[in-house]
């Protein structure tokens, strides 16, 4: 599923162009493993892919002279899209064995790959279908706990998980950017922990304006331009 944030600097609605959405446009692909016998549960998907985002940002690859850091740059200096897609079998295999990053959650893998341009996608991935995302919860989450990082997803807003998955990257990664070097390195140092939840929604307008960062998508999939779809709530950020 694409998904494509309005971030700080873009319109919240869709009109002219901007000069970023003019350039290059880069992509970070997301692949998670769906099995038919034995698919993870949605939460736990969620939580995954967004872990992988911020794997992705904090390896060392990815920074100063690193061999995926150009590609990141390139892919930060515009829109920050995320794709993600379903692999299942030999499928999933083929994606293991490209560069990037396996994430293992408790019934989800997930493995995040460098950015790639719009319309240069790997072969292997290229082939990937982004529909067939559809994902539930055996049961439902437990709470977060008061200390966890926490991804509140919009309560008034259905999203397909893929769409999910990205949104939850996408909060991740813009509380990635609030922190300082101490407070990322003690995040990575827990292993990212973090939880996503659907906020109730009595507390989504305190949430939306408490200055914590907000995701605002560009509508290009399943939902309208500008809407808010998650708050990231960590706690160095409170």
């Amino acid at each position: 599923m694409t998904s494509d944030p309005v971030v700080p600097g873009d319109s919240p609605f869709r009109s002219e162009p901007t000069a970023r959405e003019k350039g290059p446009q880069f992509v970070l692909p997301l692949v998670v493993r769906i099995e038919k016998a034995a698919p993870p549960a949605r939460t736990d998907a969620l939580e995954t892919a967004a872990r992988a985002v911020l794997m992705m940002l904090a390896d060392e690859r990815s920074a100063g002279d690193g061999e995926w850091a150009q590609a990141v740059r390139d892919w930060q200096d515009a829109r920050i899209r995320k794709v993600v897609r379903r692999a299942r079998g030999a499928e999933w295999r083929r994606a293991e064995a490209l560069p990037g990053i396996s994430v293992t959650g408790k019934t989800a893998e997930a493995r995040v790959f460098p950015p790639v341009p719009l319309d240069g996608w790997p072969k292997d991935l290229a082939r990937l279908q982004v529909s067939g995302t559809e994902l539930d919860d055996p049961e439902p989450p437990v709470d977060a706990g008061p200390a966890a990082p926490v991804l509140w997803l919009n309560p008034d807003l259905e999203m397909s998980a893929g769409k999910a998955m990205a949104q939850a990257g996408h909060g991740a990664q813009l509380a990635w950017w609030e922190l300082s070097d101490e407070e990322r390195t003690a995040w990575r140092d827990t292993g990212f922990a973090l939880a996503v939840r659907t906020a109730d929604p009595d507390r989504w307008p305190e949430l939306t304006d408490s200055g914590l960062p907000l995701v605002r998508d560009a509508g290009f999939t399943e939902i309208a331009p500008g809407s808010c779809t998650v708050v990231a709530d960590h706690p160095a950020l409170r």
